[in-house]
């Protein structure tokens, strides 16, 4: 079974269950939401593993890079996480500020559809 600390949409920040514990997020909704942290990870921010991420600020955030090559860099980074066997993105919003949309992930283990939003801001704020 696969668990991960459940976050608010909003805030992408921990929240609380009804006994004030950190909440826990179980399968398949947990596949979703670790896609959606996958996807908002750039690249070489996860500190024991730099090769983890998106280049956002060195490929995406300020290039005219086409649609295809953003959604498959965020699928890439969706089949990082184990158990997701498939992934497709879409895109509701982008700009130079930031990517906003939705990821659908598939589990390998049950073959269950699951999903969540995502949204990855620009940190230098350019465009």
């Amino acid at each position: 079974m696969f668990q991960t600390l459940l976050l608010d949409l909003t805030n992408w920040d921990l929240v609380l269950d009804a006994n004030n514990n950190i909440a826990v997020a179980s399968a398949p909704y947990s596949l979703a939401q670790d896609a959606a942290s996958a996807i908002q990870t750039f690249l070489g921010d996860c500190f024991l593993d730099t090769t983890l991420g998106i280049p956002y600020l060195t490929q995406i955030f300020g290039h005219n890079q086409p649609l295809s090559f953003i959604k498959q860099q965020l699928v890439t980074a969706a089949l990082t996480v184990p158990d997701v066997v498939s992934a497709e993105c879409f895109i509701s919003s982008v700009s130079n500020r930031g990517i906003s949309g939705q990821v659908q992930v598939t589990s390998a283990t049950t073959g269950q559809v699951s999903v969540t939003t995502f949204s990855t801001v620009n940190p230098q704020g350019t465009g």
